[in-house]
């Protein structure tokens, strides 16, 4: 009998438990859900959000700052307990940030940072990743000319990543060594906007460059354009996200390396933090979370993931994971690198 009444109770107390969870939409706004990675984000976090018990909704900016801040009051007065914003501009999403804390809704600030105390910063480590990108580029061309293609001016992560290529990169500066002879922002991290910047900086140097450090995947697709349009496929050239046509790339020779970061794991513990919120805890009760002051001195409470290089030397890891088929990897690749060969 003690055994029946304590099943029951713990019965009662799982259907309890699932019901308060099914009480909780999370709302996610996304800035340009054109990227091709964004998908990879958002089905992660309906996953982790499905296995909570929690619902779903979202928007797409894109690209407009404008149009974010109409979604954000949408996706309030549709019921979100909680939001997960990628911003499109850190500074322009100040009055939807304000909204949320009007109503009481916990802010994950996803992968971009938002400069304010009351959003979550949850991303991957931007400075780090910058320093892999250079670290990659500067062993492949220890000397020339180098070429910066940056992110989005509205973005802080371009910025950061900026600032951890210059870590790298400035002894073989001092020294002489590399002279950067072109930088310039993507505006809205666009390819075509990147290809552009790329093709004015080689009229300016008469193709006179040897590597190109570019701050994500896209921009280095647009790089990588812009040098095949003049036969210079194969210098090195820099990226992020692991993108299936940046690993292709990597694999046939034409960009030299993706930061990886498993957006599958970012969009796992975004979920899992505006769920917890979204039930009371803290931003500072959050496993994992800690203090972190940004360049312009705002005090958040952040949590960072560990990216992951993926060159030549190491292209089987993203077929292991899952996260490229062998045979998307290697189209077009002859004879390249495993596991292509």
């Amino acid at each position: 009998m003690r055994k029946a009444f304590l099943a029951a109770a713990l019965a009662s107390s799982a259907l309890t438990t699932a019901a308060f969870a099914q009480d909780i939409t999370v709302g996610v706004s996304w800035s340009n859900f054109q990227e091709e990675r964004w998908k990879t984000d958002e089905a992660a976090i309906k996953e982790a959000l499905d296995a909570a018990g929690a619902a779903y909704i979202s928007s797409d900016a894109q690209s407009s700052s404008a149009k974010q801040l109409a979604d954000i009051e949408s996706l309030i007065a549709q019921g979100a307990d909680a939001l997960i914003i990628l911003a499109q501009d850190s500074q322009a999403i100040t009055p939807a940030v304000q909204a949320a804390a009007d109503e009481g809704i916990p802010i994950v600030g996803y992968d971009r940072l938002i400069e304010d105390a009351r959003a979550f910063y949850l991303t991957f480590d931007n400075v780090e990743v910058g320093r892999m990108q250079a670290r990659a580029v500067l062993e492949a061309a220890p000397e020339g000319n180098y070429v910066m293609i940056k992110g989005s001016p509205t973005d802080p992560n371009a910025d950061f990543l900026r600032g951890g290529q210059q870590e790298i990169l400035q002894e073989a500066i001092d020294s002489g060594a590399i002279t950067i002879v072109g930088e310039a922002y993507t505006d809205q991290w666009l390819p075509a906007n990147a290809q552009r910047n790329m093709e004015s900086i080689l009229t300016a140097n008469d193709n006179n460059v040897d590597a190109v450090v570019a701050s994500n995947d896209g921009t280095a697709g647009g790089a990588v354009a812009a040098l095949a349009a003049q036969g210079m496929e194969g210098i090195p050239v820099s990226g992020q996200d692991g993108d299936h046509a940046a690993l292709n790339r990597i694999a046939k020779g034409t960009q030299t390396v993706s930061v990886w970061k498993d957006a599958r794991d970012l969009g796992k513990r975004a979920a899992e933090i505006a769920v917890e919120m979204a039930n009371g805890t803290e931003m500072t009760a959050i496993e994992g979370a800690a203090e972190w002051t940004s360049p312009a001195g705002t005090t958040l409470v952040a949590q960072f993931l560990e990216p992951v290089p993926v060159t030549q030397e190491n292209l089987s890891a993203v077929v292991d994971a899952g996260w490229i088929e062998k045979d998307a990897l290697c189209q077009g690749v002859e004879a390249g690198p495993a596991p292509c060969n």
